[in-house]
């Protein structure tokens, strides 16, 4: 089976996630983008203010912390292939601000 792609996972994954688990959304209680790099890229805003969740292309917002990660980075730590955590620390993954409490919370997305 081959892996999805960026949009798959941030258009329907994610959204799963957050349906699958509710509450999670009012845990994150955020705005977030994603910056993913590479042929596969684009921009996300994951808006979960308010304890409601939207997933929308394009850079919306002021957020809280941008996510930045090359589009086969990103699809490696969704697919588990790569750890979040190791990607984050080798640099492959970036928080900007870092918020290490929110990048905990956005971890259970995937």
């Amino acid at each position: 089976m081959a892996d999805p792609t960026v949009q798959q996972i941030l258009e329907e994954t994610i959204p799963g996630s957050l349906e699958a688990q509710p509450g999670l959304a009012g845990e994150i209680d955020a705005l977030v983008h994603f910056r993913i790099t590479g042929a596969g890229g684009g921009d996300w805003t994951l808006d979960c203010r308010g304890g409601a969740e939207k997933v929308s292309r394009g850079a919306e917002g002021d957020p809280a912390v941008t996510i930045t990660c090359s589009d086969a980075d990103f699809i490696s730590i969704a697919t588990k292939k790569l750890d979040a955590n190791m990607a984050a620390m080798s640099g492959k993954l970036k928080f900007a601000p870092m918020d290490m409490a929110l990048a905990l919370k956005l971890a259970k997305l995937l």
